[in-house]
């Protein structure tokens, strides 16, 4: 406080306690599979299709996970976490290989005319340029070097790229002015450089280091250089390794299912993702065995996420009206599954064929969620497929009716609609369980608040527990849920029916103080989705008027 020495008006700025928190995230989708290329040691954020082109090559026939992605952007989806499997080889599996060339030396022949360049490869030592990552994808890239036509000791190099059908070759990047020393006192080392910014290769340095020499006889007046090129695989090729999917049978894993990694024996596979931010949806396009999934749905639950499941590829309505059998324990609250696969046109094959919903259903949860919010059911007439060529199975009403109550949620085809998803339950929404997570949209809008509230609520370690604090958490926390009560998020027409925060001395005594605890209460109304509309019509009787 200002120290006040003379008459007059003194302002002071009071902090106010106010901690805003901000809703987390709700459709930022985690997709696991085998591709072509692609980072292999982490999760890698796409935000677009022609994202995941750039970084993971598109659409692949061998395997469904491009398919999915492409579904997921093509019908909302906005972000999307990748984590692309590979084979570690052994076991008779093709083990994954990147591509890479060791360049030992450099030399600038200035005695002929135009000037040429050659590039010695093989031996010890020298600069050894990798492709980023694994697969046959870099076999189709090659190295072109140029040095300085002013300097010889400094050069250029870029990335090419060949079409493996047209032959037509085209740069892709493109490093200026590079020096072969690390000690080079315009940080231009190539090692450096390359490490930084290139997308296609990473560079190391052997020992001996690169030569670069040029021949007798330099011209006063140097002239311009004729670039060489080195393929990429010069050294090594690099190989795709086994192609990995999911087992086709529902009691047995494969090794899509190893590289998977659902046990959590390793930091591989599903659990690259422990290191992401947030994710909220799972998919695992094709994965049927059922105790994959069992260890899915468990890994879910730890994160805060949802699994959107997929059925078999040859699953019908009489295989499925008993339910499904091995996936609706106590972790299935945080996942749901969807039937029929859906057809659609592989430009690849150029042929129609079936896919795995997971992709669809996805992307349209992130539409839902963008226009309606995690507590509207991502279902009904405006949850319609697109890019879709039809379902793979017909279901009837009635047989759509004996699904839903087994927590089925079917995919349906509608003569004005189209194919629509048609229902909302988790897989603890069948009848007979009478879980409170019965429906989508409700666990989802849990795992929102409970994710937002745990974010937004850090600020909270360490400080005071007393009354003063507990006042605060009142506000801040008490603002939160009153925004989204202003956005239909709950039953109730008065805050007072709609939610409630409690953080007082009633759920924090004096014990939980002493031990360092604050209890912070928070209950909602969610909304029931309307899946039963009952309309009652009844016949008026003519009126006789006297």
């Amino acid at each position: 406080m200002s120290a006040f020495t003379y008459p007059g008006v003194y302002i002071e700025e009071i902090p106010t306690g106010v901690h805003p928190i901000a809703g987390v995230a709700t459709s930022l989708a985690a997709f696991v599979g085998w591709a072509a290329q692609g980072p292999t040691t982490q999760a890698t954020l796409v935000q677009s299709w022609a994202d995941f082109q750039n970084q993971f090559g598109g659409l692949d026939s061998r395997s469904y996970l491009g398919y999915a992605v492409n579904q997921f952007f093509g019908n909302g989806g906005q972000q999307a976490y990748i984590v692309r499997l590979t084979s570690p080889g052994g076991g008779g599996s093709t083990a994954v290989a990147a591509a890479a060339v060791e360049i030992t030396g450099i030399t600038f022949n200035s005695t002929s005319s135009p000037s040429a360049v050659s590039i010695a490869t093989g031996g010890t030592g020298g600069l050894t340029l990798t492709a980023a990552n694994p697969g046959a994808w870099g076999n189709n890239y090659s190295i072109q070097i140029q040095p300085r036509s002013d300097d010889y000791n400094r050069f250029s190099l870029s990335v090419v790229y060949t079409n493996p059908t047209t032959q037509a070759q085209a740069v892709v990047e493109s490093f200026p002015n590079l020096s072969a020393s690390p000690a080079d006192g315009q940080g231009r080392y190539v090692v450096n450089i390359i490490n930084e910014q290139s997308q296609y290769i990473t560079a190391s340095m052997g020992t001996p280091t690169l030569t670069i020499t040029n021949t007798p006889g330099v011209p006063s007046t140097p002239t311009p250089s004729t670039p060489a090129n080195v393929a990429l695989d010069a050294t090594t090729s690099g190989a795709d390794g086994s192609v990995l999917n999911p087992s086709t049978d529902p009691t047995t894993p494969g090794p899509f299912e190893t590289a998977l990694n659902a046990d959590g024996s390793s930091t591989g596979g599903i659990h690259l993702l422990d290191t992401v931010p947030i994710f909220n949806l799972l998919c695992v396009p094709g994965e049927i065995v059922r105790a994959t999934i069992s260890n899915l749905q468990q890994y879910c639950v730890t994160e805060r996420a949802f699994m959107i499941v997929d059925s078999q590829s040859t699953d019908t309505f009489a295989s499925l009206q008993n339910g499904p059998t091995g996936i609706t324990g106590v972790n299935s609250t945080n996942s749901a599954f969807y039937f029929p696969w859906v057809n659609q046109f592989d430009p690849g094959l150029n042929t129609t064929r079936a896919f795995p919903p997971c992709g669809f259903v996805a992307g349209l949860y992130a539409a839902t969620d963008a226009t309606r919010g995690v507590w509207k059911a991502p279902a009904g007439i405006d949850a319609s497929l697109t890019g879709e060529a039809g379902l793979t199975v017909a279901l009837t009403d009635a047989q759509n009716g004996t699904l839903n109550v087994q927590a089925i949620n079917c995919l349906r085809n509608f003569r004005v609609y189209g194919d629509v998803i048609w229902g909302a339950r988790t897989l603890q929404g069948n009848d007979q369980a009478g879980s409170q997570w019965k429906y989508v949209p409700i666990r989802r809008l849990a795992l929102f608040l409970e994710s937002s509230l745990y974010d937004g609520t850090q600020w909270v370690v360490f400080e005071p527990n007393d009354e003063t604090l507990w006042g605060q958490i009142r506000l801040n926390v008490g603002a939160f849920m009153q925004g989204l009560f202003l956005q239909g998020a709950f039953q109730g027409t008065t805050p007072q029916q709609a939610y409630f925060v409690k953080c007082d001395a009633d759920n924090n005594p004096q014990s939980s103080i002493d031990l360092g605890i604050v209890n912070i209460t928070v209950g909602f109304a969610p909304l029931y989705p309307a899946e039963f509309v009952v309309i009652q019509i009844q016949q008026m009787a003519g009126q006789t008027q006297s």
